[in-house]
């Protein structure tokens, strides 16, 4: 047993995760006691006060009011732009000062400081293994590698409100949350370092593989939702069997047209997904603000889908907003809109140089917001980060560390043939055409006694 509570080859069901059952949304469609229902959100820029409900019928309510107000779902004008910080969510403050929210801390009420302590090993671990990747694509030993470095809270404080019947689709950053789902971390290399597509079983671990066309899973997550809901794995009631699916995508997929395509068909099917995007400001080198004027989460509201925008860089408010949508999910009321706000602290890739394009008073600037320090902060204050704690999990840094090394260097090279294998799950006539076209062409190579041609040679 790791100081993050679990071991992470745990399968999703071994694995504890804190505060499982979800206070039921406001917005539930289920019906629900009057003493649950948290007071309406009237200052979250975005919130669930601010979201279509659903009509009797399941389909997602017009945009309109009825008293003459300001239409239902329709977000006010925020300063600032797409970077404005005004209405986030927040439980920390930078400093890891507990603030109070009149909605989301019932979220967060049951969290132990055992629960606050596996969240920062998991950052802290994971942290540890964007140093080591990124090291070893240095060295030669990877051909790309995407850090997370930075938003880490987003990524374990969502990951951690996930249930083990849950699934996930990814894009190729979430590491995260692919720890908390139970991923060996050295899995998710084998595709950075080009030895096959992606190296985990994503039934097993309810995460799938990872995805490179930007924004292209956002309508694999949203079908895959559809057909949750057809199977009745949702609005059961039933905590063991209710399923909710999240999509991760950064700021510079809500550009991608295949985005688009999910928000509507999420909000006229109601389907039980989240969308969970984490603006870090970059995409590549194009910033928010040549994508948007406004927050990214005020165009969901504009498909019929309910927003928020959260701080990205506070673990507990993260696990709280996605707690709630994933509880919105599972129990018929649709698919919610979740906008981390977050910073992308490392580069683009490892391909990328960050220092083109933006300034290092920026990066000092999120520095002092870094997602660790804020929760060690608030764990400290509470005096509930003992010395043999902190101990503990830095021996198991330095472990995780060298068994990265170590694995990775000794992954090997695939055949070249390899490629073909696994693309389709049943056999495809189009893969075993390039695959024969691929064996003629190696086999051009050798000479009439079927050696490789010598060296000099013009072959």
């Amino acid at each position: 047993m790791s100081s993050s509570g679990f071991s992470p080859a745990d399968p999703p069901a071994a694995r504890p995760v804190p505060s499982a059952t979800a206070p039921a949304a406001p917005w539930s469609v289920r019906p629900q006691a009057a003493s649950t229902t948290p007071p309406a959100p009237t200052d979250t820029l975005g919130g669930p006060a601010a979201a279509p409900a659903p009509t009797p019928g399941g389909g997602a309510a017009a945009l309109s009011s009825s008293a003459g107000g300001p239409a239902v779902g329709v977000l006010p004008p925020v300063e600032g732009g797409p970077l404005a910080d005004e209405g986030l969510v927040q439980l920390l403050t930078p400093t890891g000062e507990r603030v109070a929210h009149p909605v989301y801390d019932q979220y967060v009420a049951d969290l132990t400081d055992d629960d606050l302590r596996a969240m920062y090993a998991d950052m802290v671990l994971v942290r540890r293994f964007d140093t080591e990747a990124t090291a070893l694509q240095r060295q030669g030993e990877l051909a790309l590698f995407a850090q997370a470095l930075g938003q880490e809270a987003a990524q374990i404080g969502s990951g951690r409100a996930l249930r083990p019947q849950d699934h996930v689709f990814p894009s190729y950053r979430e590491h995260g949350v692919a720890h908390v789902r139970g991923v060996e971390l050295t899995d998710v290399l084998r595709l950075f370092r080009g030895v096959d597509h992606g190296g985990w079983d994503p039934v097993a671990h309810g995460f799938h593989l990872y995805t490179l066309v930007i924004g292209s899973h956002a309508l694999h997550a949203t079908g895959y939702a559809m057909g949750v809901q057809r199977d009745g794995l949702v609005g059961t009631g039933d905590d063991e069997r209710d399923t909710a699916v999240v999509a991760y995508f950064g700021d510079g997929a809500t550009s991608q047209g295949d985005v688009s395509e999910s928000l509507v068909f999420a909000a006229v099917n109601q389907a039980p997904v989240v969308l969970f995007c984490q603006n870090n400001q970059w995409a590549i080198s194009e910033p928010t603000t040549r994508q948007a004027s406004a927050p990214l989460a005020a165009r969901a509201p504009g498909f019929g889908i309910p927003a928020v925008r959260v701080d990205g860089n506070d673990v507990l408010a993260s696990y709280a907003v996605t707690a709630q949508a994933l509880a919105r999910a599972r129990s018929g009321g649709g698919p919610t809109f979740v906008e981390a706000f977050t910073y992308r602290m490392g580069a683009h890739t490892t391909s990328d140089d960050p220092s083109r394009y933006r300034s290092s008073e920026q990066e000092e600037h999120w520095r002092r917001r870094d997602p660790i320090e804020r929760l060690r902060l608030h764990l400290e204050a509470r005096g509930a980060l003992p010395d043999e704690f902190v101990a503990g999990l830095t021996a198991e840094a330095d472990a995780l560390g060298e068994h990265i090394r170590e694995t990775v260097r000794s992954m090997g090279h695939p055949s070249s043939a390899s490629m073909f294998e696994h693309v389709y799950a049943t056999p495809h006539a189009g893969v075993e055409a390039d695959r024969a076209w691929f064996e003629r062409y190696e086999t051009s190579f050798l000479d009439q006694t079927g050696h490789a041609p010598q060296e000099g040679s013009h072959r």
